[in-house]
Parts: structure tokens; C-alpha cells; sequence
């Protein structure tokens, strides 16, 4: 038997001690909360979400890279492997980390105040307490600049209108950071579950990330007090710098996906025989593994040379530098899984095998957070000077 497809360049050697024994913790939990149920989960369009908030939470998995608070202060690295032995097992349980940690935890820590922080961030680290992200709307996607929640103030209060949809845990999350335009420019608030005016509801008929919940959050006159607001987010840059870091995870994340459809089909084609032999000794299987081998390899060098970038600056990767990223191990990942598809087969659509469950996840990472049309305009701009967002 030949070696699993990230041992071919003795890519481990580029890690620290404590990358490889984060990576192995996540790998851990992967393999005892995640894995034993997760093919059915995924039948069935729904998880154990709060018990896997709490192991993850047990694990330090959520936040890790954050500072103070009782934060484990990581790397970005750190963080990527761990979210890359997640996505191993599956892209929407990844998700949940990602969105707990570098998006809600990451705006409160970034944009919050002390109050806010220590309310939240504990809670929200050990995964006694689950959040959402609420930036994306039905008639805004990828044009957050046409954001429709609107925030005014009332007096000492603010009164939040608007809907927020494709929000990964909405309809169970205990809190949201909801994102609105008020008359100075975009702000971010604090929304505890429970708030009058505050509704959410489940996203059924998914035919894709369904280990997870996506839902909607409808706000219909949400008051809520001054202390509600994150006095440090002024202007849409603030949920975007979030979507920045949150980013980085999905670059790591989907390498597992791709990983974790490889290994399943080196072994299947190990022991399919057709012709007499295993179907891994014929030259066209050989390319294809060679192939999606190589892609591989190179996706991890480029998560890692990232990652490695965002740890040595106090501010986030540039808009340009995460879209290379997710542009490309993304596209990547996915092409992987369908090729990974064809040389099982027929076999390759049953549930046996984690391929199709992957490929049909990596359908929602290949769009959410920028899609690759999105990324390719945003490294367009920066190659030529000229904006083809511009109206």
C-alpha cells in the first residue's frame, strides 16, 4: 500500500509540535463526536448541534486563535488544521466552529466592549452558549452594500427592521450579531434569542450542508439598548474583516473534505478488481490520483503560507490574499470530489463512502463567503487597478 496523499512531500515537517498536537486533538474529536453519526445526520438533515457546541467547546476548538478572556491565544495555523480535520468529517460541522469562532466570537473580541466580551466570549468558547452571524439577506448576497435592515434610534434605543437569511444556526442560536445601516453607516449589534420582535425559522429542503442548521432572522421593530451595539464596528468594513478571518478556515477546511475523499478512494480502489486486477494498477486511475494528489499538495502550501502570513501581522490577510485562498482550494476541493466520484462508480453515491456527502457540501462552500466569481473579480481589481464591482 502507498502513502496517504499529504505524506507525499513530508509536509508535516513544515509544522510546529504544537500545530501537529492541535491537529491531532481535532482529529480526535472528529473521530468520536463526529464521525460515528455524521453519514446519518446528513440523511436525516439534521445534527446534534448543542452536543457537539459542548465537546467542541470542552476541546477549545472555538476561538482558539483569540486573545485574553481565557481564550487559548493559537495560531492561525493551529486553527487551520484543526478546522481541516473537521471538515474531514464533514464541511457543516466545520462550519460550526468557523462561524462561532471567526465570525461571532471574532466581532465581539474585535468590535465589542469590555461588557460585551465578558458576557459573551466565555460562554460562547465553551460552547455553553451557540451564535450566529446575521449579514447576508434575501435580495443581498454578494452586494452587502444593498443591505436592507435598517437600525434608527428611538430615544436612548435602537429599533432594528430587516431579515437576515442563509444563517447557520439562526433558529438555535441564544444570540446574534445582526448587522443594519443606521444613519452614520453599517453597525453591528448584540441580539440575545428571545428578544421581542425577534423571530427565526429553520431553512428546510437542503440538499446540502445538512449535518448543520441554516436558517433565517426576521427583526421586526427588535429594540434594543445602546449597550446592544458594537461601539467599535462604524462602517461595513467591520463585517467584512470578519468574513476575512472567518475565510481563512474555509482555505484549511475544505482540504480535509478533499483529503478525506482521497484516502476513502485509494482504498476503494485498492481493493476494487475489474479485469482481473484493482482498478489502482491502471494507468488512467493512476493519472486521475496523481492529479487530484498534486492539487492537494499545493493547497496545503498555499493554506500554509496564509496562515503563516496572518500570524506574523496584528491585522487581517488583504481582501486579495484570502481570495487566491478560497478561490482556489475551494474550486479545488470540489473538483477532487467529483473526480473522486467517477473512479468509485456507481458506489460512489451511496453513503458507505463520505464522497458524494463531501462533493455536495463543497457545492455551499464553493458560493458562501464570496463566491468564486466574487474572489476572481477581487484579485481582478487588484492586478488591474479597475473595479468591475463599480456600477
Amino acid at each position: 500500500m502507498g502513502v496517504r496523499p499529504l505524506d507525499l512531500l513530508d509536509l508535516d515537517g513544515l509544522l510546529s509540535d504544537e500545530e501537529r498536537e492541535v491537529r491531532a486533538l481535532a482529529r480526535r474529536v472528529a473521530d468520536e463526536h463526529v464521525r460515528p453519526g455524521v453519514a446519518e445526520w446528513y440523511e436525516n438533515g439534521s445534527a446534534p448541534i448543542r452536543d457537539l457546541a459542548a465537546a467542541f467547546g470542552k476541546a477549545g476548538l472555538f476561538g482558539m486563535h483569540l486573545t485574553g478572556h481565557g481564550l487559548a491565544g493559537s495560531s492561525s495555523v493551529a486553527l487551520g488544521l484543526a478546522c481541516m480535520e473537521l471538515e474531514a468529517a464533514d464541511s457543516g460541522v466545520r462550519s460550526l466552529v468557523s462561524v462561532q469562532g471567526s465570525l461571532v466570537m471574532y466581532a465581539i473580541w474585535r468590535y465589542g466592549s469590555e461588557e460585551q466580551k465578558d458576557r459573551w466570549l466565555p460562554e460562547l468558547a465553551a460552547g455553553r452558549e451557540i451564535g450566529c452571524f446575521g449579514l447576508a439577506e434575501p435580495d443581498h448576497g454578494s452586494d452587502p452594500t444593498g443591505m436592507s435592515t435598517r437600525a434608527r434610534q428611538e430615544g436612548g434605543d435602537w429599533i432594528l427592521d430587516g431579515v437576515k437569511t442563509w444563517i447557520l444556526n439562526a433558529a438555535i442560536a441564544d444570540m446574534s450579531i445582526v448587522w443594519a445601516k443606521a444613519e452614520k453607516g453599517v453597525t453591528g449589534f448584540v441580539v440575545p434569542a428571545g428578544t421581542p420582535g425577534l423571530r427565526t425559522r429553520d431553512m428546510g429542503s437542503k440538499m446540502s450542508l445538512r449535518a448543520s442548521s441554516t436558517g433565517e432572522i426576521l427583526l421586526d421593530g427588535v429594540r434594543l439598548p445602546e449597550s446592544a451595539r458594537l461601539p467599535g464596528a462604524r462602517s461595513l468594513m467591520a463585517p467584512l474583516s470578519c468574513l476575512t478571518e472567518a475565510r481563512l478556515s474555509i482555505i484549511w477546511g475544505v482540504l480535509g473534505a478533499a483529503r478525506d475523499c482521497l484516502d476513502a478512494t485509494l482504498d476503494y480502489a485498492a481493493s476494487r478488481e475489474q479485469f482481473g486486477r484493482p482498478i489502482s494498477g491502471f494507468q488512467l486511475t493512476q493519472a486521475k490520483l496523481a492529479d487530484m494528489a498534486v492539487e492537494l499538495q499545493k493547497g496545503f502550501l498555499l493554506a500554509l503560507h496564509l496562515g503563516r502570513l496572518r500570524d506574523g501581522q496584528d491585522r487581517p490577510l488583504r481582501p486579495e490574499q484570502i481570495s487566491v485562498g478560497k478561490l482556489n482550494n475551494v474550486r479545488e476541493a470540489l473538483r477532487i470530489a467529483r473526480q473522486c466520484r467517477t473512479i468509485l462508480g456507481g458506489n460512489g453515491i451511496l453513503r458507505d463512502y463520505p464522497v458524494m456527502r463531501h462533493a455536495g457540501n463543497l457545492e455551499s462552500v464553493l458560493t458562501y463567503e464570496g463566491t468564486s466569481e466574487i474572489h476572481q473579480l477581487s484579485i481582478g481589481q487588484k492586478l488591474t487597478g479597475l473595479n468591475a464591482f463599480a456600477r
